[in-house]
């Protein structure tokens, strides 16, 4: 049977501001996809699937404003053939993200892999995040993410005074030590190369785990230079958006040689491309971790139940996947956080 491709664009409205050091979020906008053989309405009669294609702007490669137009030719070209053209969309990375998910969601039911996380009997360890605020939010949001015994906490830095910031990672230190908290930084790239070094010298003397894109994206010899000299394991996040070929990917892991990369499957080639960035890594002995990137609790359950198909069902390391209370009006699905862990509830009707 053909397939039908349908669109609703959608806006959701974010508890409270988002903010990085490159703006703060009031709103996240995406486009829902939905992949039927003739039902348009869940649980019609018919298959059904569907997923999140949701860009960031000013951040994804494949932000634009024609998005909705070029979406629907993607769309168009999956109910043609039924396959999606993964050549074709590497540099449409949230489009091919949203289309991967909706016909894995239309092939596979509720279980878009067949993990002991999809089927809801494991959870996956998570860090709590706290945003960029001021120093008096951030260190309320920094206490409540310790008091609800988060054991990782990712800290976005770099939009208030530094030493500031400084004195929140010196409270976490002061209060638990490296064994009993993880503490993880996210500099969004508001360092400046000459800076940054220093910067990241203070740092270290509180045990942290590492940090993510301390300098901005596009200065490979810079950032070279810190992975070499930095006291900190650097993680590189924004360098890898438009990084979507396999040959450019390995090039830039050789020449950086970062300690971690961070995986986003909206801005880093959806599924697939973020399996040829874990495989490359690997062959670097470069570390990696999965994280969300502000999708809706559609596309964060997708995340989620990709991150296990590639790590197994015995994930240690802390993913970045607790973002699905972030919405006053998210679209429900079956996620829970107990603890420190995201589970899945696999009984969803």
């Amino acid at each position: 049977m053909e397939l039908k491709v349908t669109i609703e664009e959608r806006v959701l409205h974010f508890k409270q501001p988002a903010g990085t050091s490159r703006g703060v979020y009031m709103e996240r906008r995406s486009w829902l996809v939905g992949v039927s053989d003739g039902g348009t309405v869940r649980h019609s009669g018919g298959r059904w699937g569907r997923g999140e294609c949701a860009p960031l702007p000013d951040l994804s490669c494949d932000a634009r404003a024609d998005y909705g137009e070029v979406l629907r030719r993607f769309c168009d070209n999956l109910e043609r053939t039924g396959r999606i053209d993964y050549e074709g969309m590497r540099d449409f990375p949230s489009m091919l993200f949203g289309l991967e998910t909706a016909l894995l969601n239309y092939q596979n039911g509720d279980c878009l892999f067949d993990t002991a996380f999809s089927r809801g009997e494991v959870g996956i360890p998570i860090n709590g995040l706290v945003w960029m605020g001021n120093y008096d939010e951030m260190l309320q949001r920094m206490e409540e993410k310790l008091e609800k015994g988060f054991r990782c906490v990712k800290l976005k830095i770099g939009a208030i005074d530094f030493e500031q910031e400084l004195d929140l990672v010196k409270r976490i230190r002061d209060r638990f030590s490296r064994r009993e908290v993880e503490l993880r930084l996210d500099a969004n790239g508001a360092f400046k190369p000459d800076e940054a070094l220093y910067k990241l010298e203070l740092l270290s003397q509180y045990a942290v785990h590492s940090i993510e894109q301390p300098i901005r994206q596009g200065q490979w010899g810079y950032m070279a230079e810190l992975c070499r000299e930095s006291p900190l394991p650097i993680a590189l996040d924004e360098e890898l958006i438009g990084m979507n070929d396999r040959e450019h990917k390995a090039q830039l892991l050789n020449i950086i040689k970062p300690a971690y990369i961070v995986l986003k499957p909206s801005l880093h080639g959806g599924m697939a491309g973020c399996r040829e960035w874990i495989e490359t890594a690997r062959q670097h002995d470069v570390g990696s971790w999965i994280t969300s990137a502000l999708e809706s609790n559609i596309g964060l359950n997708a995340i989620a139940q990709f991150c296990s198909a590639v790590y197994g069902d015995d994930i240690t390391m802390p993913q970045g996947l607790g973002t699905g209370q972030l919405f006053t009006d998210n679209i429900p699905m079956p996620l829970e956080i107990r603890g420190d862990k995201l589970y899945r509830c696999a009984d969803e009707k």
